[in-house]
């Protein structure tokens, strides 16, 4: 599919989507609340979630839904020992521990760019852990054989801290305490999001300054009545949209959200935008933007709509810390190069740091490279080109934000089909 975005007015008023990495951290965290019911309300259906939803039955929860609320009731008992997590990259690191929780041996996959993502770093805590497990040449699929004990192990989060993430909610339910070191967090907001959620439910895990998490076994789930939040990561392509074109007032935001992608208010007010917070909504307004200076070591996801705005910025942004976007459903940076370059856009990286000059932007054709944030990346860019720009390619934003075009048009994005 492609879609072609031309420069427009943005203005309206829309209520963000619900938070896919909260989702599916509530989902896993159902599942292990044995024999009782969550409900969550505000669900996610993302391609992302469906699939943790699909490994949470397959595992043995017992799920209803509709359009408002998804009711889980927990319990390991699986069904099957093939399981996919889609293209989803937390999916996989998470259930991967989850499902080790059970005897026996399960092979956990995926498709599309989620093949070419690395897994390595799971092999030896596993091992220190209990579990057996082998991964094809550092890559899905991945087998995993337990049953999870606990024990001491080091965690290498360079790369992704969602390993962490799963290892933290599997082992409360082992039989045995843990203690993970972990060397080179990054993410570190995402390990918060991941311990308030725990802690909603009942699970207490101490630590020290992030280096060491000291997790005692046999810990059980309570479950929870559970709201998601909306997405800030998704909102932050709105809030671009806004600042460069127009005005948008977002509901269904917590400004005092653990995500890390809250940051995205920070730059747009640094860079000169009118940002505007009330207890129930953001409100985001263009004005004059000057260059701006981030790292996105804790934020990788605000990579692509930072790379939009700061083509729309006057001066140099230098956007840190963009090594790590290698491992996406993209190389994120090589590709955020290419495609900005292809608008005239005059973009340079130099020793992890995106530097992007802010001016003219001609508009043409992009590919979305199969990565949903690129995809939205090049719509927003489009609002503020001489030029229409079509993107090629843009089913992959179902993977989190299936109504991303719609909710665009919404707001007066003008589409040439």
């Amino acid at each position: 599919m492609k879609k072609s975005i031309t420069p427009s007015v943005i203005k309206g008023e829309i209520t963000a989507p619900p938070s896919k990495s909260v989702m599916q951290r509530m989902t896993a965290a159902a599942l292990l609340a044995d024999g009782q019911a969550t409900v969550i309300h505000n669900p996610s259906f993302s391609a992302d979630c469906l699939a943790s939803l699909d490994v949470a039955q397959k595992l043995g929860a017992d799920i209803t839904r509709n359009e408002t609320r998804v009711v889980i009731k927990g319990g390991l008992s699986p069904s099957v020992k093939e399981l996919s997590c889609g293209e989803s990259g937390l999916g996989i690191r998470m259930f991967a521990p989850i499902a080790s929780l059970c005897p026996g041996e399960f092979t956990i996959d995926g498709d599309g760019s989620l093949r070419s993502r690395p897994m390595d770093m799971m092999v030896a805590p596993f091992r220190d852990l209990g579990v057996s497990c082998t991964t094809t040449d550092g890559h899905p699929p991945i087998t995993v054989h337990g049953p999870l004990t606990g024990g001491r192990t080091e965690v290498d989060a360079s790369i992704s801290s969602q390993f962490l993430t799963g290892l933290l909610m599997a082992l409360p339910r082992a039989k045995g305490d843990s203690e993970l070191w972990v060397a080179h967090l990054i993410s570190r907001p995402y390990i918060d999001l991941t311990l308030k959620i725990l802690e909603l439910c009942g699970i207490h895990i101490p630590h020290d300054d992030y280096a060491r998490f000291s997790v005692k076994g046999n810990q059980t789930y309570r479950p929870q009545g559970f709201f998601v939040e909306g997405d800030w990561s998704s909102a932050a392509f709105l809030c671009v949209a806004a600042a460069v074109g127009g005005e948008v007032i977002l509901k269904g935001l917590d400004v005092r959200s653990s995500h890390p992608d809250r940051k995205i208010l920070e730059i747009l007010e640094a860079c000169g935008a009118s940002v505007r917070l009330s207890p129930d909504s953001v409100g985001v307004k263009k004005r004059e933007l000057k260059a701006f200076d981030f790292d996105v070591t804790d934020s990788p996801d605000l990579l692509p709509p930072l790379a939009a705005l700061a083509c729309s910025c006057k001066g140099t942004s230098r956007i840190r810390g963009v090594d790590r976007l290698k491992f996406k459903e993209s190389d994120r940076t090589a590709a955020l190069r290419q495609e900005l370059s292809g608008m005239g856009c005059g973009v340079r990286v130099i020793d992890g740091t995106l530097e992007i000059e802010g001016g003219d932007i001609r508009g043409g054709v992009a590919s979305s490279h199969r990565d949903h944030r690129i995809a939205m990346a090049m719509a927003v860019l489009a609002i503020n080109a001489e030029q229409p720009i079509t993107v090629v390619g843009t089913e992959c934003v179902n993977k989190s934000y299936p109504s991303f075009f719609e909710d665009l048009a919404s707001l007066g994005g003008i589409f040439d089909e």
